[in-house]
């Protein structure tokens, strides 16, 4: 087995160990890649930080009304980092004005014109994401890093399929993940002659198999801090599926240490997705997980609506509770056991449940209400014990 193999042997090996005492089951342990650290903002990336989760503004960045409106949604959302268009200089000057707005850190993304990153560092943005293949010759790019470095703002090197460099192209015979990986090492060395090491990398394409294998072959060359992410996946359904599959499998590889989910939607979702994926995997919690039945003939009550209520009511929640929504008092609450608080619906009445747990029977008409005054009582007692 060669090294890479080895690795990432080693990273997705579960470690599903029976607890005898409980009759419960560890959830596997993922074993990150040690990355170097570095800081965008006050958001910590690589090392032993939490994966971050990132998105960008779809506004008109020089609109700054409409950027900080977005953002300031974003935020709450959970989103950690934001990144925004930079297309021309007015878009660059109103980093200044958008920063004092918001509280997360700014990322001003640059393509083709270097005085536009150089005017965005200055104007106050925490991190820039550029192209180095797309930004100019070398001069303009050591014009950007060496600006870069006097204001400690750490750069993004972001490698597309869509723009790799021509003679990278001929030499693979088309854009492999290999030529990807070579333009990811080719700035990478560039930004090291300029004495410059505060960089991140990514490496995306619009398939996942492509974007998997970049990544895993620059993950076994280098510990730079890695942003992860399916570029250009498309609507809801479609995005929601490469994203969830392509950054699922690396960061199950412990490849990955901030990620964008991109969708062509409102960019709020892209956060709510993003947690999703990290929660799945048992990397973070943000937010409720909500656990329900997929319904079957059993079924009495109108568990989809239910469902609905119960989400729309807590979009906004940051409380770590797994809750379950079951259609089925029978089989709901031994179903949803390791449910921090959950309800299971009947003919006329359902149940409460905690850990599995029946603990009172409830009117169905009122299974919302219960279970979301359950919610705000686990927030108050998480409250007490932190204060």
């Amino acid at each position: 087995m060669n090294n890479l193999k080895e690795k990432s042997f080693l990273a997705v090996t579960s470690l599903l160990t029976a607890e005898k005492a409980s009759g419960r089951f560890m959830a596997f342990e993922i074993l990150r890649r040690p990355t170097r650290q570095i800081s965008v903002g006050h958001v910590k990336i690589g090392g032993n930080a939490p994966i971050s989760v990132q998105s960008m503004t779809n506004t008109p960045t020089q609109n700054i009304r409409a950027t900080v409106s977005q953002i300031r949604r974003l935020e709450k959302a959970g989103c950690e980092i934001v990144r925004v268009a930079v297309p021309d200089m007015d878009a660059a000057k109103a980093i200044t004005a958008i920063k004092k707005k918001i509280t997360i850190p700014l990322i001003a993304d640059i393509h083709f014109d270097f005085r536009l990153a150089l005017a965005a560092a200055e104007a106050g943005a925490d991190g820039l994401r550029i192209n180095p293949g797309n930004i100019g010759g070398k001069k303009k790019v050591k014009s950007v890093v060496e600006c870069a470095k006097d204001r400690g703002t750490p750069i993004r090197i972001g490698i597309n399929s869509g723009s790799l460099e021509k003679d990278i192209i001929r030499k693979y015979q088309g854009v492999t993940p290999e030529g990807m990986v070579e333009s990811a090492l080719r700035h990478i060395q560039m930004f090291k002659e300029f004495d410059f090491e505060n960089m991140k990398v990514s490496l995306k394409a619009s398939d996942v198999p492509r974007t998997i294998a970049a990544y895993r072959l620059l993950s076994a060359k280098s510990d730079l801090p890695l942003h992860v992410g399916i570029t250009e996946a498309g609507s809801l359904y479609p995005g929601i599926v490469k994203s969830a599959i392509g950054i699922g499998m690396l960061l199950a590889e412990g490849i990955g240490d901030t990620l964008r989910v991109s969708l062509t939607r409102d960019p709020v979702e892209e956060v709510r997705v993003g947690y999703e994926i990290l929660k799945a995997l048992n990397l973070r919690r943000h937010g409720p997980e909500i656990i329900s039945c997929p319904t079957c003939g059993r079924c009495d009550i109108d568990l989809l609506h239910i469902v609905e209520q119960v989400e729309k009511a807590l979009i906004r929640s940051s409380v770590p509770v797994k809750l379950a929504i079951m259609g089925c008092v029978v089989n709901g609450p031994g179903e949803a056991r390791e449910a921090d608080i959950g309800i299971a619906g009947g003919k006329g009445t359902g149940v409460l449940f905690r850990k599995g747990k029946v603990i009172k029977k409830i009117p169905k008409e009122h299974l919302v209400t219960i279970l979301l005054e359950e919610v705000r009582r686990f927030e108050r007692g998480r409250e007490d014990n932190t204060a």
